[in-house]
């Protein structure tokens, strides 16, 4: 492959990061208010779009694997671009009905779709071009994610929120074809932007198609030299549930960061996504890089301790101090959640030596957090409040300090997928 061929294919497969960056994104933060909104639903029922996300990645993995274990990971991105769009499109008959259940099987659908793009997008990347530069080709895509995770929130905010909130005096007020008129422009907001979404992914399928791109195929290992069953490996199990509850946290904390901006600070529903939501996930995206260099001068399980300890007290004082104070605390943690996974992800596999694939597989199964923790977090807010709500990424937190602990003399991290 030229050079010249060598830098599109790179820019094309690192595209596909920042795709289900904003995918991700725009899902957790501006969906679940959203269609709360449009739909009347409980915060609890509303949590359920982060599980019907979820879901997809703890259900297609292995079967995203083995495709393209059979078709290579050409074919894999294509179909999982096609599956993308397939879901993304589905948004605009799903806002037409205003049906909830036909929301989240358009949600499972992209989801899908970015399960695949994920499966594929690291390995492809690090075998495009000189496999000196691998590393800094991964950590040039994976940075896209932050980029996603500051520009959905813009995004969404500018077109999906219309920043219209009813008071329960107001909708009572409402002849019932008002409210049916309201609640179905709230609705048809997810239309265009989920239109034009579909629309860019079908186009990189296409360009994806007609690249000339190693098909890249792994070589399976033709003997086992491997004692013991992959479940006796301690570490590796505490890792999973370490994704578990750090993905389970990002989630829970992102779906109900607006609600909590409204209820308990009194800004806007366009001031907590454009500025708040925004800036909090600048913080994430700074955070990857920050972090990464904190790493040449300490060992990343320290960072991860040290971490865990400031997101939980960041939380305890947002449950402390009173009113639109609260929102402030909050807005530090997606910076400290930054290194989270992959240095959670790279400390378990370590060590398994041949049985990392294995591993890694049963890690990425631990992503199924994002799909229970939202919606425990959305009852506690139904039941409670949003306030007491938010103790409950604590608990994550808590055992990501405990996993942390445990491997406190890991002195090294390998180089992991980026979340």
């Amino acid at each position: 492959m030229s050079k010249k061929n060598s830098l599109y294919a790179v820019a094309l497969i690192t595209s596909l990061f920042f795709l289900w960056g904003i995918a991700l994104n725009l899902n957790s933060d501006i969906l679940v208010p959203h269609l709360k909104k449009a739909c009347q639903l409980t915060l609890r029922e509303s949590g359920l779009i982060d599980s019907a996300f979820y879901i997809a990645y703890f259900s297609i993995a292995f079967p995203a694997g083995i495709f393209m274990h059979r078709y290579g990971y050409k074919k894999g991105i294509v179909f999982g671009l096609l599956l993308f769009a397939t879901g993304a499109f589905l948004f605009y008959p799903a806002a037409e009905m205003r049906v909830y259940g036909f929301f989240l099987f358009s949600a499972f659908l992209v989801s899908s779709g970015c399960c695949f793009l994920e499966t594929a997008a690291n390995p492809y990347i690090n075998n495009l071009g000189d496999p000196a530069g691998a590393t800094r080709r991964i950590n040039f895509a994976q940075s896209f994610n932050g980029l996603a995770a500051f520009l959905a929130p813009y995004i969404g905010g500018e077109f999906i929120l219309s920043g219209k909130n009813l008071t329960a005096a107001q909708e009572k007020a409402m002849t019932p074809q008002q409210l049916h008129q309201y609640l179905q422009s709230e609705s048809d907001a997810v239309k265009i932007p989920y239109l034009v979404i579909g629309a860019v992914v079908l186009l990189i399928a296409i360009l994806v198609m007609r690249a000339s791109l190693p098909d890249i195929k792994e070589h399976e290992e033709t003997d086992d030299r491997v004692r013991g069953s992959i479940f006796k490996e301690r570490n590796l199990l505490l890792g999973v549930l370490g994704i578990f509850f750090y993905v389970g946290a990002q989630a829970g904390f992102q779906s109900y960061f607006i609600f909590f901006c409204e209820t308990v600070g009194g800004f806007s529903e366009k001031t907590s996504s454009k500025v708040l939501f925004a800036l909090a996930f600048l913080g994430f995206m700074a955070g990857r890089f920050i972090g990464t260099r904190l790493m040449r001068r300490t060992t990343p399980v320290k960072i991860l301790f040290l971490y865990s300890i400031i997101n939980i007290a960041l939380l305890v004082i947002a449950y402390i101090i009173p009113g639109s104070m609260a929102v402030f605390p909050l807005m530090f943690v997606p910076f400290f959640m930054s290194i989270m996974f992959p240095t959670i992800f790279s400390l378990s596999i370590k060590g398994l030596g041949e049985k990392t694939k294995k591993g890694a597989s049963l890690l990425v199964m631990g992503i199924v957090g994002g799909a229970i923790i939202p919606p425990a977090i959305g009852a506690v807010a139904d039941f409670v409040n949003i306030r007491v709500a938010y103790l409950i990424p604590i608990i994550c937190f808590a055992y990501i300090f405990y996993f942390a602990f445990r491997n406190i003399k890991v002195k090294t991290v390998q180089q992991a997928i980026s979340h």
